[in-house]
C-alpha cells in the first residue's frame, strides 16, 4: 500500500507532531508500506535552532520526502513554516500514485492534502492533534469571535476526510460540538520509548552530579510556549523553595516563552533553583529523566504528551493539570493531578512526593506499566487495521 502524508510540523520543527509522524512513517515503511511525505521546508536558522545539521532524517528505503516551499511566521517553536498553496503537487501526487492521503493538520500542508484528494478522488484521513481554541486563547490575539471561528473551521476540515483519528478522546469531544459528524478512532500516537527506562541509584547519583541536579529534582520537557503554562511550575516552586534547600526544577527545550520565564525566574529570586537546559539530543533528554525524581505537566493543551510518556516510562511519579487529556493518562496509582493554574496545590503534590519517595516509587513502576500500551508495535498495529478499513482509492475501482 501507498501512502502520502502531509503535515505541516516536520523535522526539524519541534513537535510532538513531527515526533510522531516521523517514528509511525518509519515502523510503516518496515512493513509492507511505501510511504512519501510532503513537509514544509525550513531553513538554515530553523535547523541551527534545533541544533540539527542540514541532512534529511533517516526514515528507512520506503520512506521519502517531498518538501513543499514555505514561509516563515510567528510560531510558539520559532520554527514555524505556513506552506504556499501550489497546484503543481498534483503532478507530483500523480506519479506517486497514492492509495490513500493522511493529512496530519489542517493548514497550508493539509488543504494541499485536500485540494489533490478532491481532484484524484483519492481517500482522504486525518488526524486531529490540536485543541485549537487553546492555542488561541493562550495567544495574545485570541478572541471568542476567533475561538468560534477556529474550531468551526478545523470540525469543517476534518467533516472533509474518510475518517479520523485523534490520539486522545478530548480533541474529539471538541469537535463535536462544531458538527464534526465523520466516523473516527482514538488511536495513540506511536511513542519510541527504547531509549528511556530506569537506571540504578548509583547511575541517577551520577547523571545529576552531570548535569548539576539537587538531591531531589523536578523535571519538565518540551515546548516553551504559552499553553504549557510553565510559569505555575515556576510558581509551585517559590512556595517550595520557603521550605527546602535540596532541590531545583530542570526545563529541557525551546521556545516563544523562554525569556519570559527566566525573567519570572530572576523576578522571584529563582536562579539558583530554576535550570533552563534548553534543547537537548535524544540521548541527552533521556539522562535528564533518568537524573530527575518527578515529572510536572501543567499545559492546558495536550492531546497526548509524548514527554509524559517519556517520563512514565522512565518510572517517574508524574503530575499533570486535569486538563484536555492528561487525565485520561494520569491516575492515582501513577501520579496526581491538579486544577489548571493551581500552583499551591502543585506545590503540596510535590512536597508529597519529596517526602514519601516510596509511593513516588510505586507510581513510577505503575508509569511504567502503562506506558507499554503505547510502543510503536502496538500502536503501528492498529493503524494498519485502520487504513486497511480505507474505501479504495475511486481511479483505481
Amino acid at each position: 500500500m501507498k501512502i502520502a502524508v502531509f503535515s505541516d510540523n516536520f523535522y526539524p520543527e519541534l513537535s510532538g507532531i513531527a515526533d510522531s509522524v516521523a517514528t509511525a512513517v518509519t515502523e510503516l515503511g518496515k512493513r509492507d508500506y511505501t510511504i512519501r511525505i510532503y513537509v514544509p521546508e525550513y531553513s538554515v536558522e530553523n535547523y541551527k535552532l534545533a541544533g540539527l545539521s542540514l541532512k534529511e532524517p533517516n526514515l528507512g528505503k520506503k520512506v521519502s520526502l517531498y518538501r513543499l516551499k514555505s514561509l516563515p511566521f510567528l510560531g510558539p517553536t520559532k520554527q514555524s513554516r505556513a506552506v504556499i498553496f501550489s497546484p503543481l503537487i498534483l503532478s507530483e501526487i500523480k506519479k506517486f500514485k497514492p492509495d490513500i492521503i493522511h493529512s496530519h493538520l489542517f493548514f497550508g500542508a493539509g488543504l494541499e492534502a485536500l485540494f489533490v484528494s478532491k481532484i484524484l478522488k483519492i481517500p482522504l484521513v486525518g488526524t486531529s492533534h490540536t485543541p485549537i481554541t487553546e492555542y488561541i486563547k493562550s495567544s495574545q490575539v485570541g478572541s471568542d469571535w476567533l475561538k468560534k471561528a477556529s474550531s468551526e473551521y478545523v470540525s469543517w476540515y476534518y467533516n472533509q476526510c474518510e475518517k479520523i483519528t485523534a490520539p486522545s478522546k478530548s480533541i474529539i469531544d471538541e469537535m463535536k460540538k462544531k458538527d464534526f459528524k465523520r466516523p473516527f478512532e482514538v488511536i495513540s500516537n506511536p511513542i519510541d520509548l527504547r531509549s528511556f527506562k530506569k537506571v540504578s541509584s548509583i547511575e541517577k547519583k551520577r547523571l545529576k552530579k552531570f548535569f548539576g541536579f539537587q538531591q531531589q529534582t523536578i523535571f519538565y520537557a518540551g515546548r516553551l510556549s504559552p499553553e504549557k503554562k510553565l510559569e505555575v511550575i515556576i510558581q509551585a516552586v517559590n512556595l517550595i523553595d520557603k521550605e527546602r534547600e535540596d532541590f531545583n526544577l530542570a526545563i529541557a527545550g525551546e521556545g516563544s516563552e523562554r525569556k519570559p520565564l527566566e525573567n519570572l525566574v530572576k523576578k522571584l529570586k529563582l536562579d539558583k533553583r530554576v535550570k533552563f537546559l534548553g534543547i537537548l539530543s535524544k540521548k541527552d533528554l533521556a539522562k535528564a529523566y533518568q537524573a530527575s525524581d518527578i515529572f510536572v505537566i501543567m499545559s492546558t493543551a495536550e492531546t497526548q504528551s509524548i514527554s509524559l510518556m517519556q517520563a512514565m516510562a522512565t518510572e517517574l511519579p508524574v503530575i499533570g493539570a486535569r486538563a484536555r487529556a492528561l487525565p485520561e493518562y494520569i491516575n492515582s496509582q501513577n501520579g496526581f493531578l491538579v486544577n489548571p493554574g493551581d500552583y499551591q496545590d502543585l506545590a503540596q503534590k510535590i512536597l508529597f512526593l519529596f517526602k514519601n519517595p516510596q509511593l513516588g516509587q510505586k507510581m513510577g513502576s505503575k508509569g511504567q506499566k502503562t506506558v507499554k500500551n503505547f510502543s510503536v508495535t502496538k500502536i503501528i498495529n492498529q493503524w494498519e487495521k485502520f487504513y486497511q478499513n480505507i474505501p479504495k482509492n475511486k481511479n483505481k475501482e
